[in-house]
């Protein structure tokens, strides 16, 4: 067996800790500011950053409850609570789109008077949002859902911005109204699919679904292909939380075979190969499975 459950958690905090503060920040600029000018526009962009602040802030926890160690009653310690976090994040961006979509049609049907103000606090929130995003880049956002979502999330608040100061300058120009309900609509478009993306990727780790990056297939053709391995079966694939894949399964192996030594390269295969540093491989010789087969055994 090979667990390893070091993770490079010190840094993603601490990248978590900066963006949340810069976002949490001009959010409340961005409310003052959108009810000032009476812009949904600016206010559905707060919405959005509302979501992100609390994303982070609900992430940043989990990698602080995350760092406790496994008990006798949490084995595997508290890491999956950063995949509850992500969870809970998709949910409550899909509720905010919603709600913002609501909006939305309410000033299509009465397009109300905005202040072409609304201009300023969309260039500063764009600023800010570079800002974030450069932040967010420089931490495990390839591997780490939390990380990765919260990218998402700037880069949808990024085109928010973008949007804003386009209806901003409609409304300036041209005294076009009703372009704030539409830069909403493009918001919340964005905020949705952020929303169901995160929602997705996290209930896929909660119902112990195989890692995407990993080909199951070939995995399991490459166990079988080791010296003194008859058979692979029993075989499961499935994350405790991001950047923590786990495997386990049987090798049928053949009479008179060094079970240290093929433990030995098969764990070291699963190492180096297909990044799988937490693994549980039962060794059997032929026609001595411990149980039947059943639809979820391969």
């Amino acid at each position: 067996m090979s667990h390893h459950h070091d993770h490079p958690t010190t840094n993603n905090s601490r990248v978590l800790l900066w963006s949340f503060l810069f976002i949490f920040i001009f959010m409340v600029v961005e409310i003052i500011g959108g009810l000032l000018t009476n812009s949904l526009a600016l206010l559905s962009d707060a919405g959005h950053m509302l979501s992100d602040a609390a994303a982070l802030g609900l992430s940043l926890l989990a990698f602080k409850i995350g760092e406790k160690s496994a008990t006798t009653s949490k084995t595997y310690g508290y890491r999956r609570f950063e995949i509850v976090a992500a969870f809970i994040n998709g949910i409550t961006l899909i509720a905010i789109a919603l709600f913002i979509f609501y909006e939305a049609i309410q000033r299509f049907i009465a397009p109300p008077e905005v202040s072409g103000g609304m201009i300023i606090i969309a260039v500063i929130g764009l600023a800010v949002n570079i800002i974030v995003a450069f932040m967010l880049m420089r931490g495990n956002s390839k591997e780490n859902l939390n990380i990765r979502s919260a990218l998402l999330h700037v880069f949808a608040d990024l085109a928010g911005s973008i949007g804003a100061i386009i209806a901003g300058l409609f409304i300036l120009l041209f005294g076009w109204n009703i372009a704030d309900p539409i830069a909403s609509v493009l918001v919340a478009t964005l905020i949705l699919i952020s929303g169901y993306r995160v929602t997705r990727d996290a209930l896929h780790i909660l119902m112990e679904g195989k890692p995407e990056e990993l080909d199951m297939d070939q995995l399991k053709a490459e166990l079988s292909q080791l010296n003194g391995v008859d058979e692979v079966h029993d075989l499961h694939i499935w994350s405790i939380t991001s950047e923590f894949p786990s495997l386990s399964c049987h090798l049928v192996v053949e009479s008179h075979t060094d079970r240290d030594a093929l433990l030995h390269r098969a764990t070291r295969l699963l190492e180096k190969k297909f990044n799988v540093t937490h693994s549980t491989i039962q060794m059997e010789g032929r026609g001595t499975r411990p149980h039947r087969e059943c639809d979820t055994c391969r």
